[in-house]
C-alpha cells in the first residue's frame, strides 16, 4: 500500500501568501522524508481554495526540494490551457522533477471559474476531450497536426519531450463505473472520492476491466481519497479538525456562494463529523486512524491512500504533527511492516 497528499494549497484567512508557500513546501520535504509515494495539487482559480492556481510553478518550486516523491496534477484543468503550452510545461517538469511527474487531467470542476475566463461551462466536456487528445499526442511524437473545434495548426513542430515515455503516469478522478473501465483501457491511474460502497463499484469495474485486457493489476495505483486529521488523542484531532474544516469550506464554497448557488458533488457537507458520518474522512488518535484506513482501504480494494492534511486554517505546527503520527504509527501498520519510525522527531 502507498500513502499520498492531495492538496488544494488552500489560503483561506491568511494574509502572508510568501509564508503560506513556504511552509507547504516544507510540508512536501518532510512528505519526502516520511517515505509518502505522492503529492498531488489541485487548479482553481479567483478563489482561496486556488493556492495552486498555476499547479506547475508550485511543482517546478517541490521538485528543487524533494528527491524521491512523486509529484502531480489532480488535476490540470484543460480548458484553461492552451494545449501546445501544456506540453511543452508537462515536459519541462518531468526533466526537472528528474522523470517523477505524474499528470492528472479534467474539464474543471466549478463551472464558474471557467466563465472568469471567458469560457463557456456547456462547451467544457468537449473543450476538454479535444484538448487532451493533443496533449496525449504531443507528449509522444515530433510533429503535431490537428484540426478540431476549438484547436487548428498544421505541422507544428514539438522540441522538448517527457523524461518518462512514452508520458508521464496519467490519473483519473473516477464518479462511475463507465470511467472506471475507460480509464482502465486508456492506461490510467484512478482515485476515487466518494462514499466506500460507491467506490468499491467503480473500483471493481476498473480491476475487471485491466483482467479482461491481460494487464497486470500491480501495474496501476488505485487510488481511495479522505480527509485524514491525526493529533495525540482522539478529542485533540476533532477539535482541529471542526475548526479547520469550518475555514476550509469558506474557500471550497466561495465561488459558489458568491454566485448564490450550492456545490453538487464534494463540498455539500456542513462539518466535519457530517464527513466522517459519510466515511469520507477521519479525525483520530493514530490507532482510530489506522483501524479507519484500513477498513477502507480494503472494502473499496485500493492501493493508494490520498489523503486530505492540510484543511483550513490547519498551523504548520497542527499539519507536522498528523504527518509525524501517520509516518510513524500509522502506515507502519497499515505497511505490515515492523512499526519502527520513518519519520525523525526533529522534522
Amino acid at each position: 500500500m502507498h500513502f499520498g497528499v492531495l492538496d488544494h494549497l488552500d489560503f483561506g484567512g491568511k494574509t502572508d501568501l510568501s509564508a503560506h508557500y513556504e511552509e507547504r513546501l516544507r510540508m512536501v520535504e518532510r512528505l519526502d522524508r516520511a517515505g509518502f509515494y505522492g503529492f498531488h495539487v489541485t487548479e482553481h482559480h479567483c478563489t482561496p481554495l486556488g493556492g495552486a492556481a498555476s499547479p506547475s510553478i508550485f511543482l517546478a518550486s517541490a521538485a528543487q526540494r524533494t528527491d524521491n516523491i512523486r509529484l502531480g496534477t489532480l488535476v490540470y484543468t484543460l480548458p484553461m490551457h492552451h494545449p501546445l503550452r501544456l506540453i511543452e510545461e508537462i515536459c519541462m517538469l518531468d526533466h526537472l522533477s528528474n522523470g517523477r511527474l505524474d499528470i492528472g487531467f479534467g474539464r474543471g470542476s466549478v463551472p464558474f471559474e471557467l466563465s472568469y475566463f471567458g469560457l463557456d461551462p456547456d462547451d467544457a466536456v468537449d473543450h476538454y476531450s479535444e484538448a487532451l487528445k493533443i496533449v496525449r499526442e504531443g507528449l509522444t511524437t515530433s510533429h503535431l497536426d490537428h484540426n478540431g473545434k476549438y484547436f487548428q495548426f498544421r505541422d507544428i513542430p514539438i522540441a522538448l519531450f517527457p523524461l518518462q515515455r512514452p508520458m508521464p503516469p496519467v490519473w483519473y478522478g473516477v464518479h462511475s463505473i463507465e470511467s472506471a473501465q475507460k480509464s482502465a483501457d486508456l492506461g490510467y491511474n484512478i482515485v476515487c472520492n466518494q462514499a466506500v460502497e460507491n467506490s468499491a463499484r467503480y473500483i471493481g469495474s476498473f480491476r475487471e476491466a485491466l483482467d479482461k485486457s491481460g494487464t497486470s493489476r500491480s501495474t496501476r495505483m488505485i487510488g481511495l481519497h479522505r480527509a485524514v486529521i491525526v493529533a495525540p488523542t482522539d478529542r485533540e484531532a476533532e477539535a482541529v479538525a471542526d475548526r479547520a474544516y469550518q475555514n476550509f469550506l469558506k474557500s471550497f464554497r466561495f465561488v459558489t456562494a458568491r454566485h448564490g448557488a450550492e456545490n453538487k458533488v464534494s463540498g455539500r457537507e456542513n462539518s466535519f463529523a457530517e464527513l466522517v458520518k459519510i466515511g469520507r474522512g477521519i479525525a483520530g488518535s493514530p490507532a482510530t486512524v489506522a483501524d479507519f484506513l484500513a477498513d477502507q482501504m480494503s472494502r473499496a480494494g485500493a492501493n493508494y491512500c490520498l489523503m486530505y492534511l492540510a484543511l483550513g486554517d490547519m498551523s504548520h505546527e497542527e499539519i507536522t504533527t498528523s504527518i509525524k503520527l501517520l509516518a510513524n504509527q500509522v502506515m507502519p501498520r497499515l505497511q505490515g511492516e515492523d512499526g519502527l519510525a520513518r519519520y525523525g522527531t526533529d522534522g
